[in-house]
């Protein structure tokens, strides 16, 4: 498979480069804030996926499918991966179905629900992913290993501050809407 190039491989002139270095001043500090880190997350996912599918043939997908089935060795149910990929039943049917060709899941009717399936990582597959999830963890600390150790503790700090007003925000009634501006009065046009 043929090398892509890598979207971290960007000429950073400075640390305005992005969507929000269109922002202007007269933007809210929020709406830059949350541009920024849409283009940070966005750039090193796009980075992710390319290492995944070059290193590994695999994508962010199939990755977040197995590391949800790590986390839970008793297996979850098809609805509940569906849930926490936050992706509809026929994506996780689709990558239920490669994955079992592969050896690396396999599924059982629900103990408790009939109608349900049950999946659960292999031991193939458990040790595969744990060999992926292992490299994929070194180049996520290689992708922030640039910044001081104090600053990615406050910045993980802060973001997680901001995860907490976002779910009250959330949970909150919306606010009204602003009113629209006055349109301009025409001007009468006075004989001279």
């Amino acid at each position: 498979m043929p090398a892509l190039p890598s979207p971290l491989k960007l000429a950073l002139p400075d640390e305005n480069l992005g969507l929000e270095a269109s922002v202007t001043d007269d933007d809210h500090q929020s709406l830059r804030l949350w541009l920024r880190m849409m283009s940070c997350t966005n750039q090193v996912q796009a980075e992710i996926r390319r290492r995944l599918r070059v290193e590994f043939g695999m994508s962010l997908a199939r990755f977040d499918y197995l590391a949800q089935l790590h986390r839970y060795p008793d297996g979850l149910s098809m609805s509940a991966l569906s849930a926490y990929l936050m992706v509809t039943g026929g994506n996780v049917t689709g990558l239920t179905q490669e994955l079992e060709k592969q050896g690396w899941v396999a599924r059982q009717v629900h103990p408790t629900d009939r109608r349900s399936y049950q999946l659960q990582l292999t031991k193939e597959g458990r040790a595969t992913f744990e060999k992926i999830a292992a490299v994929h963890e070194s180049w996520v600390v290689s992708m922030f290993a640039g910044m001081r150790t104090s600053d990615r503790a406050q910045l993980t700090q802060l973001l997680g501050q901001l995860r907490m007003f976002a779910a009250r925000a959330a949970e909150a009634p919306p606010p009204a809407p602003v009113p629209a501006p006055p349109e301009p009065k025409a001007r009468r046009r006075t004989k001279g």
